[in-house]
């Protein structure tokens, strides 16, 4: 298959755009109509903080970082409801993905947006101030309906971390993929290859598995330095379990 017709990227519909009833809207606009792309993998997702922590790793460190990750979990716009904590996780595929959504998505900052590109979902956001213990304002955080991979590489992270091989089409895969010859086990951010008590199973021989999370989970066994963190490819597989 023509390889331009598997690029694919990752959507997040977030909770505030859960909260403001905009998911139609949202969905719409990004419907295969206006993009002429295709769905390859959609889910709703209760967001752990491995998750949220792995997603947003580039801001780790940043006065806003917290914050981020207590919208992306849900925790801001449905402190009491835990069981709205979620997000709708979307895999696009197609010609030229990346840069259509991001078109229609427009700029990250939702007043930039409203100004550069009225109409775009974005434009709909808005920024919140972060004040600190004394209620000085120390950063903003922008609490913009939606996420969308900047770039093809980006894109293929993201879809790593939010997807297993098995929630996408295996005709649409668009990375390589193996199959996992040994058991694998996470306990306090630690791989281990036999059971531990505690510890928690997320692979299995024969589990169909994405090549460059064999690579990493190979690497790590040795003790070498991955290009990936543990965490990185264990959160997927962990997505929606209770005992997390």
């Amino acid at each position: 298959m023509d390889r331009k017709i598997l690029e694919q990227t990752l959507v997040l519909i977030k909770p505030d755009a859960l909260k403001n009833s905009l998911t139609g809207y949202i969905l719409s606009q990004l419907s295969e109509f206006h993009t002429g792309l295709r769905f390859a993998g959609t889910k709703i997702v209760h967001v752990s903080k491995m998750l949220a922590e792995e997603h947003y790793a580039e801001h780790r460190g940043k006065v806003f970082f917290p914050s981020l990750l207590d919208y992306i979990m849900g925790n801001l716009h449905y402190p009491d409801e835990p069981e709205k904590h979620r997000v709708i996780a979307i895999v696009y595929q197609g010609t030229d993905t990346v840069k259509k959504i991001r078109d229609i998505v427009g700029p990250t900052n939702p007043h930039i947006a409203r100004e550069q590109k009225p109409g775009c979902i974005r434009a709909l956001g808005t920024v919140v101030p972060l004040k600190d213990a004394e209620g000085t304002v120390i950063g903003e955080r922008m609490d913009n309906l939606i996420h969308a991979s900047a770039n093809d590489s980006d894109a293929e992270r993201e879809i790593k971390l939010w997807f297993r091989p098995n929630d996408i089409p295996p005709f649409m895969h668009a990375y390589p993929t193996g199959v996992s010859k040994d058991y694998y086990f996470f306990k306090n951010n630690k791989l281990y290859m036999k059971d531990e008590p505690g510890s928690i199973c997320f692979l299995v021989p024969g589990d169909t598995v994405w090549k460059s999370d064999l690579e990493t989970l190979r690497l790590l066994q040795q003790g070498i330095s991955a290009p990936c963190s543990l965490s990185s490819v264990v959160a997927k597989y962990l997505i929606n379990e209770k005992r997390e």
